[in-house]
């Protein structure tokens, strides 16, 4: 892989030391190109048949590059807006109710939470929170589904290999783990992964995909269903949905989200996704342990792109560091700053953010 190849694809990364893909990605230019070609387009030739055609082409595109990306087949990745969308999607399908018990983590992100509170608050569905390391171990006789991160959005842990041996379904929030890490829903033993586009595959906003096995959509219901989720739209109320995971796919998505989406990948592609994974693993571990040479304490970690540590005033400091052309993030609730590190970042932006901690 050219590092300085990669790096001159983000035009931000010229004048920001921008380590916050774990929020949202940086957009390479090409993607911002793609999304504009195609609103130019549908301003110069209208959106008659062939714009409709044109979006269900850039969706096929796109559902093939990230089965690629999850190491599975097309049919079984659905896309959708977000990494919620995915999550509440898989809960609610399970129609758990009272007695039903879902282990979770105690790290979990508001995306997969609102879902599991919901299931507690209009189902009665109990939900049980241990340390992400430990989810494995703590299913019991009613545990019906375990749904935690792949890797942990405050700290960067990893979830513990064990989940592939249950015999419940488990449920991976991939927001930090998909474009980041390498995935292969097989060896993780997943029957559902949901991940974004807007984080570490550096593309738009609106943008997501959700793995789902063929066994789990059988117990799934889809209670939410559009004109893309119906495989015989015209047969009116007798429409049946999809045999494969379109039956859930978000509504719709604009050919412009779809083409800055599948160009921002392509981006990454190009430098070789073994490659990606391996510089950002790197750099990150480099900077893990020059903040720790530093005396800041550092959140326990796997081998991941996200690097969590202390400060006095995570809020203050943040704010300081972003004036100063550094951008990371806080993690509310805890006295940690977070840095994402990707493959587009180089040492220059490490030392940037190193020689601010420092003042």
């Amino acid at each position: 892989m050219d590092a300085y190849e990669l790096r001159a694809q983000f035009p931000v990364l010229g004048r920001v030391a921008y380590l916050n893909a774990g929020t949202d990605g940086p957009l390479p230019a090409r993607a911002t190109r793609a999304a504009s070609e195609e609103l130019e387009r549908e301003a110069q030739d209208g959106r008659a048949l062939s714009h409709f055609e044109r979006r269900f082409a850039l969706a096929d595109e796109l559902r093939s590059a990230y089965a690629g990306l999850l190491g599975c087949k097309a049919s079984d990745v659905a896309l959708t807006t977000c990494t919620s969308e995915g999550i509440a999607q898989t809960i609610s399908g399970l129609e758990l109710g009272h007695g039903d018990e879902v282990v979770t983590s105690d790290e979990e992100h508001p995306g997969l939470l609102g879902a599991l509170s919901a299931e507690r608050q209009l189902r009665g569905v109990s939900v049980r929170a241990v340390p992400l390391l430990d989810v494995a171990n703590a299913v019991g006789p009613r545990t019906r589904l375990v749904a935690c991160s792949h890797v942990g959005w405050m700290s960067g842990l990893e979830a513990p290999k064990e989940l592939a041996q249950l015999d419940v379904p488990v449920l991976l929030d991939g927001a930090q783990g998909v474009g980041a890490v390498e995935v292969d829903v097989g060896a993780l033993g997943c029957d559902a992964y949901a991940g974004a586009a807007q984080k570490w595959l550096c593309g738009p906003d609106g943008a997501g995909m959700l793995y789902v096995t063929a066994s789990l959509r059988e117990r799934l219901a889809v209670s939410r269903r559009g004109y893309v989720n119906l495989a015989d739209p015209d047969a009116g109320m007798d429409a049946r949905v999809h045999g494969d995971a379109r039956c859930l796919d978000a509504f719709s998505l604009s050919a412009e989200t779809l083409a800055c989406a599948l160009a921002a990948v392509g981006v990454l592609a190009e430098a070789g996704w073994s490659a990606v994974h391996a510089r950002a693993r790197g750099l990150a571990a480099l900077l893990a342990g020059r903040v720790q040479e530093r005396g800041r304490e550092l959140a326990p970690r796997g081998e991941t792109t996200l690097v969590s540590f202390s400060s006095a005033d995570a809020v203050e400091e943040r704010v300081r560091l972003a004036r100063e052309g550094i951008v990371i993030r806080n993690i509310p609730g805890r006295p940690w700053l977070r840095a994402s590190v990707g493959a587009w970042n180089d040492e220059n932006d490490l030392d940037r953010l190193l020689r601010a901690l420092d003042n």
